[in-house]
């Protein structure tokens, strides 16, 4: 069994061996949220990002028959899943494979995270469950070569059983369409706000309320809502600004966008390559696409980031949302590779703000002379303001900013690091240990006057970043560096080479050496040398 995305296979890991351990999950060293092949056998393939399920069963079920077993392969879909470019080709190639053994089932809830809005979603809601889904016959698929069943009311179990008794045994590629309801028998999901109940952290079972976390300044908004409130007052001033996400409206914070300016708003689905493209064709138009998207799925479209955004040099700006390290997603979906696969491609603008008031005007400036692709990434949850909502100010592109003087010592920093690292400079003062802090707001282009200004006086430079090490931040400083004949050492604190784990976002940081304490510690290892 090849689940498609990995929140649907909670029940699967408790009925493969999980349940001692499940109260540990998503949490560090605990079990993963998603199916992992290192953490047991039954977990058949790794998942996290959607859409791959289909595919991947195709390459089991070839292997299968080829290696002459008689075992057969289940891809299990959603309908928000099944509008995404890779699901199409799986289905393409699985009917050319008859003698294959693949049976697909697509789980059709309606939702993704948010309802879906797609052609294709409209088309499964058309569909009534069919009293005999053996007889049952689907254009759509049949034109794919796929044997079509259903659709069935999936969360009626004898019924499902008996379906997939009957159907299991059949020769060739197949698919079987269940219906089921989201939240299916806790009245509080069922009945309540599906995009809440999709992720809604820890509750009471008795009453469906979210239990606050301690310590939590309720004045202090998440980066998603800064994101979302700006965005309105940007486009109330503004009428060439366009938001588009692929099946992210929620997460990304623009509901209150697509409220006033629905026809300004475009949910495209779970197809993050369509929705950097369909950016791409509203900047030849004059429009102003803000695209958002989040870092691990910006991965998805990079590809049509380079090629139809890039190359042509369309001023499209892409809000990279959960920048960093996420925390409880874990591996696929820590976002951490978008500054060194963006800053290498030209034309590119790349820039992290270290706060909300720095975001807003990072947003801000980015609408208001477009002339190249633009990428702001910030991080998931909170921020570190209550007072965020100044005045706009346009940012000069390229230009960062000198926060500490300091003596032997300088940190440079991009985007909310830089926060963890005034913490450090404080903590460091408290030891009579005096160090700069420079934040350079821009990954591409590089202030060179700052760094001139920082090489021609410190003999030690530390950067920082929420990204990975190898071509990231570090590299472009220490690339800038080399060009200009300068020889001070450069320690690089970011992502190792490695795949990071879930665990909380402090955990993380902590681990990978670049949250308060780890920048401290650097320093002081510089200084005993």
């Amino acid at each position: 069994m090849i689940w498609d995305v990995g929140h649907q296979t909670y029940g699967h890991k408790i009925l493969t061996g999980r349940r001692d351990s499940f109260p540990t999950i998503r949490s560090f060293n605990g079990i993963s949220g998603f199916p992992n092949r290192s953490e047991s056998i039954y977990d058949t393939f790794g998942v996290g990002h959607a859409s791959t399920s289909i595919s991947a069963a195709l390459g089991m079920a070839v292997a299968s028959r080829l290696n002459g077993d008689e075992r057969k392969v289940v891809a299990i879909i959603g309908d928000g899943a099944s509008t995404a470019g890779l699901a199409f080709e799986g289905l393409n190639n699985a009917g050319t494979l008859k003698d294959t053994n693949l049976l697909i089932i697509l789980n059709d809830n309606g939702m993704s995270i948010s309802p879906n809005d797609t052609a294709l979603e409209h088309y499964f809601a058309s569909k009534e469950i069919f009293s005999d889904p053996l007889k049952a016959s689907d254009y759509f698929y049949n034109t794919f070569g796929i044997r079509y069943f259903g659709p069935i009311d999936g969360n009626d179990l004898p019924s499902l059983l008996q379906t997939l008794k009957a159907v299991q045994n059949l020769p060739g590629p197949k698919l079987l369409h269940c219906k089921t309801v989201k939240g299916k028998g806790y009245a509080f999901a069922e009945h309540g706000n599906p995009a809440h109940w999709h992720a809604p952290g820890i509750f009471d079972p008795k009453t469906g309320e979210t239990i606050a976390k301690a310590n939590t300044n309720s004045k202090i908004l998440k980066f998603q809502q800064v994101f979302g409130r700006t965005m309105v007052e940007l486009a109330e001033k503004n009428e060439k600004i366009f938001a588009i996400t692929p099946a992210m409206l929620n997460g990304s914070g623009l509901e209150s966008f697509q409220a006033q300016f629905p026809e300004r708003t475009f949910d495209v689905g779970i197809a993050e390559q369509h929705a950097a493209t369909f950016a791409a064709g509203l900047a030849t138009q004059g429009l102003t696409p803000f695209c958002c998207l989040y870092s691990t799925f910006l991965q998805r479209a990079y590809d049509q980031v380079i090629h139809d955004v890039a190359v042509q040099d369309l001023p499209v700006v892409f809000c990279i949302d959960r920048a960093g390290l996420v925390g409880h997603d874990g591996v696929t979906h820590q976002g951490v590779f978008d500054l060194a696969s963006l800053r290498i491609l030209p034309h590119f603008i790349v820039a992290a703000p270290m706060n909300e008031s720095e975001f807003r005007n990072l947003l801000y400036t980015a609408q208001l002379s477009p002339k190249h692709p633009f990428g702001i990434r910030y991080p998931r949850g909170k921020g570190f303001q209550e007072n965020w909502q100044t005045p706009f100010e346009e940012i000069p592109i390229g230009k960062g900013r000198k926060l500490n003087d300091g003596e032997d010592i300088a940190l440079l920093t991009i985007g909310t690091v830089g926060n963890y690292a005034q913490e450090a400079v404080q903590q460091l003062k408290n030891d009579d240990i005096f160090v700069a802090h420079y934040d350079l707001r821009f990954v591409k282009p590089l202030d060179e006057t700052l760094l001139q200004e920082v090489f021609s006086n410190y003999k030690h430079i530390i950067t920082i970043e929420d990204g990975c090490v190898l071509g990231g931040f570090g590299s472009a400083v220490l690339e800038w560096s080399n060009a200009h004949h300068f020889m001070q050492p450069i320690k690089m604190l970011g992502i190792p080479d490695q795949f990071i784990q879930h665990g909380t976002q402090d955990e993380l940081r902590h681990l990978c050496g670049f949250d308060t304490d780890g920048i401290v510690q650097a320093v002081k290892a510089i200084l005993k040398k």
